[in-house]
């Protein structure tokens, strides 16, 4: 009888390290079938040119995708033509759950960088699930941080001053990378400022006014695309202005 094959689990672990699955697929305690069920399912390092398209608006469910490295966006197309940026998704993270209610994609994922994508089959993945809790519990954390995310931009669009919307996106973001493990106060942007004034929507020229009053007011550092954030806290206040002012005016009124 041939040797079981060796699961090389260091590889394993190196591969999924900036991965939102990597809680699910490496829980302690979870056995090497269990995590050899996963591993087969999942596509992996499919590579993805900047501007290619992972689903098109209409597309059936078929997979999810983990972006390895590099970055997205989401995308909705008017009538008119024109396109509303309604997410970006960083190395790490779920792309495709807007398919889930109704099995169609209502919005298109499009590569802002070079990236590489593990691709999910979502009946595979759904099949896994019913064996593995874990799988489950995690699947739905994960949608609840993309709902999350959801209001935070809806948060962001009701905000009436330019500069909180702007304070609260690169705070966010911020959040984000320390979340996948990185860097929360040095990055770089995947997207340009024109993707950033379209998904807060402002014109193009007010976010990057927005960009240099914060430089000169010495909370960020900016060059290009690069971002230092070197005032932490006052970025937080700024982006929570509008919260902390609520109570006063309650208090007022």
């Amino acid at each position: 009888m041939p040797d079981a094959p060796v699961l090389d689990l260091a590889a394993l672990r190196r591969g999924c390290a900036h991965c939102s699955l990597q809680q699910l697929c490496l829980p302690a305690g979870i056995s090497q079938d269990e995590l050899r069920k996963l591993d087969d399912i999942v596509r992996r390092r499919r590579p993805v040119a900047p501007g290619e398209r992972l689903y098109r608006l209409g597309d059936p469910l078929s997979a999810v995708y983990v972006a390895r490295d590099g970055a997205f966006k989401t995308v909705s197309i008017s009538e008119e033509g024109d396109e509303q940026i309604i997410g970006f998704h960083l190395a790490g993270e779920l792309v495709g759950l807007d398919a889930l209610a109704a099995g169609t994609h209502r919005c298109e994922a499009v590569a802002l960088t070079a990236a590489n994508v593990c691709e999910v089959p979502f009946e595979q993945l759904a099949a896994v699930a019913t064996q593995l809790p874990g799988l489950q519990q995690q699947l739905l954390r994960i949608i609840g941080q993309s709902v999350g995310r959801d209001h935070d931009h809806l948060g962001m669009l009701v905000r009436r001053q330019a500069g909180e919307r702007i304070a609260l996106f690169l705070h966010g973001l911020s959040e984000r990378y320390r979340n996948i493990g990185l860097s929360p106060t040095r990055f770089k942007l995947p997207m340009s400022r024109e993707d950033i004034a379209r998904y807060l929507g402002l014109a193009l020229e007010t976010v990057s006014r927005g960009f240099t009053r914060l430089q000169e007011d010495g909370v960020i550092e900016v060059v290009g695309r690069r971002i230092d954030i070197i005032g932490p806290e006052e970025l937080d206040r700024r982006a929570h202005s509008a919260e902390h002012d609520e109570p006063r005016r309650r208090g007022r009124a």
